[in-house]
């Protein structure tokens, strides 16, 4: 009862917001889908926008604690159930062509943030949100990665601004861009699956080559290699997480140091969710087999990406749009400079290995 009256109506107005943000992701206008924008995103503005009208909303009593509540632990929970929907078996078998690429982005992006954290003098946080964001699968990697360095909401905010404006960016361009400069079916998949960002955008993007390319298979492929991407989440993390339990136990020396508190057992449980997927997906056809890696994972997913636009609203919630903007010209040719050399090596890659003119 005490959880209810302390954290409800914060929760409550996160819910509204993320059904809101929802329902305008999977919108369209005219012709034009709002798909490629997302849910977290509308879910951010959205929660950003309400906070400039109404300043005093997010900071009352009655509305702070269940807002903080959610940007933390719901955000937690969303990567959580998020594991659910990853099978590792398959998707390590289906994205094994796309491996040497894939590795390929992920050392480039984060080298990229590295050298521009220190050129430019931008904050670690910020940057690791946009190396990581920009290399493994844009907000879903800033969810799992924002809790275990610590990261405030304002910090987040920025992150996913600016992987937003290169996912929109990239979901116009590359189709178009991946037919002209020559590039087969089969490498466009692989690129858009490698060079955009956020799981909307890929879908977005490889959807709008498969009319252009007239192929129909672009859409399961860049899809199948982004979620091989996705698995990324789990060594990045974890080395995350020691990285800052070294750094906390030689902060903490002479003094107690709890590693239950510092380390993120959220991701212990996110890989848990899939394994337990991955386990079913190799059991015999059965009913509950099928029922399970058909309803129930994609009941899953579509749980995560909830979730995910809850959290994103509390994020909105608690940041000032204002302050945003003022700050936003570092992080943005930060992500812009990390956008722009996975495009490069990724086309690079595929040209060595083969894969670039390759057709599906």
């Amino acid at each position: 009862m005490k959880f209810i009256k302390t954290k409800g109506y914060g929760i409550i107005l996160c819910v509204v917001i993320a059904a809101v943000a929802t329902v305008l992701g999977g919108a369209s206008i005219g012709n034009i889908k709002l798909d490629v924008i997302g849910a977290p995103v509308f879910a951010i503005l959205i929660g950003m926008v309400i906070t400039l009208v109404l300043p005093k909303l997010a900071l009352s009593d009655y509305m702070k604690d269940g807002i903080k509540f959610t940007s933390k632990k719901i955000l937690q929970w969303a990567v959580i159930i998020l594991g659910f929907s990853l099978n590792l078996g398959t998707i390590a078998k289906v994205g094994m062509q796309s491996l040497p690429v894939i590795i390929c982005t992920i050392s480039t992006s984060l080298i990229v943030a590295f050298v521009m954290m220190k050129v430019l003098k931008i904050d670690g946080k910020i940057a690791t949100l946009i190396g990581v964001g920009s290399s493994i699968c844009g907000g879903s990697a800033i969810a799992a990665t924002a809790p275990v360095i610590e990261a405030d909401d304002e910090e987040i905010a920025q992150a996913i601004s600016v992987i937003f404006l290169f996912n929109v960016l990239a979901a116009l361009i590359f189709p178009t861009l991946g037919h002209a400069i020559g590039m087969g079916s089969e490498g466009f998949a692989i690129f858009a699956g490698t060079a955009v960002n956020d799981t909307s955008s890929v879908t977005a993007a490889a959807s709008t080559a498969e009319e252009i390319y007239g192929c129909g298979q672009i859409l399961s492929t860049a899809v199948t290699v982004k979620l091989t991407r996705t698995l990324a989440i789990i060594p990045i993390t974890m080395a995350l997480a020691f990285y800052r339990m070294k750094k906390s136990r030689d902060e903490s020396a002479g003094n107690s140091f709890s590693f239950k508190k510092v380390f993120p057992w959220f991701i212990l449980f996110f890989v848990g969710a899939s394994l337990i997927t991955t386990v079913v997906g190799m059991l015999p056809d059965s009913g509950f087999s099928v029922f399970y890696m058909g309803k129930y994972v994609s009941l899953m997913k579509w749980m995560a990406k909830f979730f995910i636009a809850m959290a994103m609203s509390a994020i909105g919630l608690n940041t000032n749009i204002v302050n945003l903007i003022k700050k936003g010209g570092k992080p943005i040719v930060l992500g812009f400079c990390c956008w722009t050399m996975i495009s490069i090596v990724s086309i690079l890659v595929q040209v060595l290995t083969g894969i670039y003119t390759t057709n599906l």
